[in-house]
């Protein structure tokens, strides 16, 4: 029985991620990405120590409003500091802070539920 999830043509899954990138929509992107469910866009983003409320300026801009912003931290879900979590905390989209992979994994059952997601992604 087949149980994957049945994407739209036009959307960006997530295919899988390697050490230094990703495969969405079967292109390979180096680096950090912000993945939105028409484009994915590079991301000035380095690892954790470069995340600012600034940094996630694309998906607070996007309309219609991003529902659900998954953020993966890269190997391991990482505590991001109280001051970051407050300063996007009701800026629109619930942020969900975890590794990378769950990150990639949920984006894509978020996309097949016609869900407004966006996932900005650190490479492992």
């Amino acid at each position: 029985m087949d149980i994957s999830p049945i994407v739209r043509a036009d959307r960006q899954v997530i295919d899988s991620y390697a050490a230094g990138g990703f495969r969405v929509a079967s292109q390979w992107r180096d680096g950090a990405v912000i993945v939105f469910p028409d484009r994915t866009v590079a991301w000035p983003v380095a690892g954790p120590g470069d995340l600012t409320p600034e940094s996630l300026g694309p998906v607070f801009a996007e309309r219609p409003p991003i529902e659900v912003l998954l953020l993966g931290c890269g190997p391991r879900m990482l505590l991001l500091p109280s001051a970051f979590r407050k300063a996007v905390s009701g800026r629109g989209p619930s942020v969900d802070i975890m590794a990378t992979g769950a990150a990639c994994r949920t984006y894509n059952v978020l996309l097949s539920e016609e869900r407004r997601v966006a996932a900005a992604l650190l490479p492992v």
